[in-house]
């Protein structure tokens, strides 16, 4: 196997390895957040039911609901939204779907790198480590914090890239063929090649059919170019100076046949 191709397969193993790390995050996230909104609303309705009898009372006892105007409809709605990032960091890890990441989110699309994505897990790992939470909910959050990190990296590292060297399907279609295959129109399709590549062999193989599908500067070429009003004239020909010069052929010269000539009989009679 070549060095470049097994380059590209560590790239791709390694890449896959924190997408699902990042995935087991993202879920270890959703499941604390449900949790945490659980034992919120559980302790909310306690909370009024007792009153506040110590003086220290800005938080909901044992909650991370504040103790304010509206606090557990903020506090249930900041989870609600956790949640609904959650499931779109999800989403977006496996490409789906393709268009409503192209047209709404593009940041997390397969034309952006990692960075979009582990800056939105850290602001997630941040919201939730900023609340006195439970120990599951801690660490769900610090793990995905230490991931978005590590695509933060990676984004700048790999860029605009990263996506698609990750992607199992244009790493499948680069083990079918090394070498370039014709294609039932006569074309050649590239694998393994960057779109750069691509575009750059379409466009020579673009010219090349451009150039056979002339006449050429045969019988036809001439016919066709006749057609139009023009005519090919052809070259003179030239002899070097140091060349010899043409000898003239010498004609074997006719030997000429003495045919005796009848003599008259005029005077033997």
């Amino acid at each position: 196997m070549p060095i470049d191709s097994e380059w590209h397969t560590g790239q791709f193993i390694f890449l896959n390895v924190v997408r699902g790390l990042s995935v087991v995050g993202l879920l270890l996230l959703f499941v604390s957040s449900i949790v945490t909104m659980a034992n919120d609303i559980k302790s909310v309705n306690e909370f009024v039911k007792t009153k506040c009898t110590s003086g220290d009372c800005d938080y909901v006892t044992n909650s991370t609901v504040p103790n304010q105007a509206a606090g557990a409809f903020w506090a249930v709605l900041n989870r609600l939204l956790i949640i609904f990032q959650v499931v779109v960091l999800f989403l977006s890890e496996f490409g789906w779907p393709e268009t409503f990441f192209t047209k709404f989110f593009p940041v997390l699309g397969k034309d952006f790198g990692l960075g979009a994505l582990g800056t939105i897990q850290c602001l997630l790992g941040s919201t939730v480590l900023s609340h006195h939470v439970d120990k599951f909910s801690l660490a769900a959050a610090f793990f995905l914090f230490s991931i978005g990190c590590l695509n933060i990296l990676l984004g700048l590292i790999f860029r605009e890239n990263a996506k698609s060297i990750r992607s199992i399907r244009q790493h499948r279609e680069s083990k079918k063929d090394v070498l370039p295959t014709v294609n039932a129109n006569g074309g050649k399709t590239h694998t393994g090649m960057s779109e750069k590549e691509k575009e750059a062999a379409m466009s020579r193989s673009d010219s090349t059919s451009s150039w056979r599908s002339g006449m050429g500067f045969g019988r036809q070429g001439e016919k066709a170019a006749a057609a139009q009003g023009f005519y090919v004239r052809e070259p003179e020909e030239s002899v070097p100076p140091y060349a010899p010069k043409p000898r003239e052929p010498k004609h074997a010269s006719t030997p000429s046949l003495d045919i005796p000539m009848p003599m008259p009989t005029d005077h033997l009679q």
